[in-house]
């Protein structure tokens, strides 16, 4: 087997003038994972590039795969994904991925600008105040998750665990959903590739496949993500995050995929 001319160019595009060590020491997974992840998956769908490697970025983060996210990261901004979405896709980890695994990829982050001659720290992304976080969040936890399911989340929340809701309202939401750098349904699509590659977060999972539908992210979308992202996170989960897909919003039936019937 040889690696293809469209994942050689695509790799190139991606690690000019890159030569992988993997590719001298062991040049046979090298050559199906690159005929794989750079042409045959490439292929599929038209997800644009900053796109798929923005959610490519959130998944390795929540895979804590911090030396294959430095990789990624360097083509990422090849590719035109600006140092302010780069910051914004490792803030919007910290909600749920947990800072105490997010904290080396914003040092990886850091590290990987400061060698591009990015200055630091970048412009501030935050529209909202210490007084106005937990109102911002909870309207726009509304526009995504839908209102009804949102006061279902209080009613339901025994009284000791209330401050939990207000948290979620006004630090997940508050704090993080309502800054610039990148726009809602992009952080949507992050937070579903983060949670498709934690593993053991289904119910989260379909809520955000629910949510992702909510501000426009349909079903075609949403795979094209899950497509991108197997190389990377492997097919159980893959294959979990589509069953959550499928239960939460099936493929629509088509007259052409009737299997016409055998005359006599």
């Amino acid at each position: 087997m040889a690696i293809s001319d469209t994942a050689r160019r695509n790799h190139q595009e991606l690690f000019p003038g890159h030569v992988s060590t993997l590719a001298r020491t062991d040049p046979e997974l090298i050559e199906y994972f690159d005929n794989f992840a750079f042409d045959e998956v490439l292929r599929h769908g038209s997800l644009d590039a900053p796109t798929r490697l923005m959610a490519q970025l959130a998944a390795m983060i929540a895979c804590q795969a911090v030396s294959e996210y430095r990789v990624m990261l360097w083509a990422a901004l090849t590719a035109g994904v600006t140092p302010v979405q780069v910051k914004e896709i490792v803030y919007q980890a910290v909600p749920y991925v947990g800072m105490a695994k997010v904290f080396d990829f914003l040092h990886a982050t850091n590290e990987v600008l400061t060698e591009q001659g990015v200055e630091l720290p970048l412009p501030g992304q935050s529209t909202t105040t210490p007084g106005t976080r937990a109102e911002r969040g909870l309207a726009v936890q509304k526009q995504i998750v839908g209102a009804s399911a949102v006061e279902q989340m209080y009613a339901a929340a025994p009284a000791d665990e209330q401050h939990i809701q207000r948290y979620l309202s006004a630090n997940c939401f508050g704090d993080h959903y309502t800054r610039g750098g990148l726009d809602v349904p992009t952080r949507e699509l992050l937070t579903l590739a983060m949670l498709v590659s934690l593993g053991g977060c289904d119910a989260q999972v379909k809520g955000h496949v629910a949510a992702n539908l909510n501000v426009g992210n349909d079903r075609g979308r949403l795979i094209e993500v899950l497509t991108q992202l197997l190389p990377y996170i492997g097919y159980p989960r893959t294959l979990n995050a589509l069953r959550a897909l499928d239960e939460v919003a099936p493929a629509q039936h088509t007259p052409e995929q009737d299997t016409p019937e055998q005359e006599d």
